[in-house]
Formats: C-alpha cells, sequence, structure tokens
C-alpha cells in the first residue's frame, strides 16, 4: 500500500478510536487490535502528529503512581473523520473502477 494512503489511514484510526470517550496509548492500541495491528513506535507519532494539527487534546491524570496521557478528540478531528467518509465514497468508486470486470462496461 502506497505509504502516504497508509499513513492517513492509521491518523483516521486513530481518531476514530477516540472519537466516543477519551483514551490512553495502550488502550488505543488494544481498541484497534480487532481491525488494524499497530505497535506503540507507530502509535505515538501519528498521535503528536494529530496534536499538533488541531486534531485531538493530551491531558495527563495520575493512575496507580504514574502519570498517563488522555488523548480528546476536538470538534477538527471529528470534522477531520466526516471529511473522510466524504472521500471515501470517492475512492470506493475508484476502486470499482480498478476491479471492474473487462468487457462489462
Amino acid at each position: 500500500m502506497d505509504t502516504q494512503m497508509k499513513r492517513g489511514l492509521l491518523d483516521i484510526c486513530v481518531l476514530a478510536a477516540i472519537k466516543n470517550e477519551d483514551s490512553y496509548g495502550y488502550q488505543i492500541i488494544k481498541d484497534m487490535q480487532p481491525y488494524v495491528s499497530m505497535s506503540e513506535s507507530t502509535l505515538y507519532p501519528i498521535l503528536r502528529r494529530l496534536e499538533t494539527a488541531g486534531y485531538l487534546t493530551v491531558r495527563s491524570l495520575e493512575h496507580n503512581g504514574r502519570l498517563r496521557k488522555y488523548y480528546h478528540i476536538t470538534p477538527a478531528g471529528l470534522a477531520r473523520i466526516a471529511e473522510f467518509r466524504d472521500e471515501w465514497q470517492e475512492i470506493m468508486a475508484i476502486y470499482r473502477f480498478v476491479t471492474r470486470e473487462e468487457g462489462h462496461g
């Protein structure tokens, strides 16, 4: 898969993982696991990139004597998911065109 496309898809997956409730790194990976395999070394740069882009915010809370970073999706992050849904329709149309059987239009 094209690296840029995969990167964009993983960004959307991370946003989708936290769209309903705040979460932290290990839990995000666990929630995505049935759909997408991701390591911590892949996740944390994505989280930093999404924070820089304004798609999520971060807050630290103490948990069992240690600080844990919780990620919260912003209105811009929710809007990015909505944009992705619209873009996906175009991607699926391209996919249908590329995979159509020869001789059928």
